[in-house]
């Protein structure tokens, strides 16, 4: 925890507070003295040149990556004092193929000893927010590739995560599954106030998630715009035409040129 004169670097609304932040690979550095706020019960979409180290960033702000020196705080505490949620990009490797779907979600639960009434509980609270039109008690290979991945959000929800990550969760299906998750996660994100952290290889998805877009350079990684995307919710595919989205997009693509240039 940080003694009180570090406490000057919290600001009112920021859930993730990323302070000197350094990483690099076999000496190439890709974080160097990265400071940045993200937003309390907001998504925030990650988005940057090929190769600049975004998922290099979530991974080391959800603990799964060691950094080299810096401090990450999640309203003061600690990555083991916060209950996250990851969701990976290849759902077929997250899932436990010897376990049906609801068992999949259960077993976090299981883990964290919550009895079976709670557990059915928030289960069903999730089935009515995603509206689901499968059978929870099929086996993962039963199911479709967008079946599979609400399956794995899911069992990253049930826990009631503090703060969600998702590394280009929709890049593996195909475009109409790929709207329909959209709009899916959309809503329980939005209805939970959950804080999440999306990287996107699609700067459309990007920021038709977003309610802060965060556009980086190349390596060593530095913010070119931590945009605000004003958009309001729900957004459907009506709001890819609408023309404040298209003016974001664009002022969104220019900043991305100029920083794959290094200018």
């Amino acid at each position: 925890m940080p003694d009180q004169a570090d406490l000057r670097w919290f600001t009112p609304g920021t859930h993730i507070t990323v302070r000197g932040l350094r990483k690099s690979f076999s000496g190439n550095p890709v974080y160097v003295g990265f400071d940045i706020d993200l937003p309390k019960g907001r998504i925030v979409s990650v988005f940057g040149p090929n190769g600049c180290g975004k998922s290099t960033f979530i991974n080391m702000v959800a603990g799964l990556l060691p950094i080299d020196g810096g401090e990450i705080l999640f309203e003061g505490k600690t990555i083991r004092e916060t209950r996250i949620g990851y969701v990976f990009q290849n759902y077929r490797e997250a899932l436990f193929p010897w376990q049906r779907a609801l068992d999949n979600i259960h077993y976090p639960l299981k883990l964290m000893g919550i009895p079976r009434a709670e557990r059915n509980r928030r289960i069903e609270a999730l089935v009515a927010g995603f509206d689901l039109k499968f059978d929870l008690h099929r086996y993962p290979y039963e199911l479709s590739g967008g079946q599979q991945q609400t399956v794995s959000i899911m069992r990253s929800l049930v826990i009631e995560p503090e703060v969600l990550f998702l590394d280009e969760p929709f890049s593996a299906l195909d475009y109409e599954m790929t709207l329909i998750m959209r709009d899916q996660l959309q809503k329980v994100l939005v209805a939970r106030g959950t804080t999440a952290v999306l990287v996107s290889h699609d700067l459309e998805e990007a920021i038709y998630l977003a309610d802060k877009l965060l556009l980086l350079t190349r390596r060593p990684s530095r913010i070119a715009e931590f945009m605000d995307i004003p958009l309001p919710r729900p957004r459907s595919p009506a709001t890819l035409t609408d023309t404040e989205f298209v003016r974001i997009k664009a002022h969104a693509l220019e900043v991305f040129q100029t920083a794959v240039r290094g200018s």
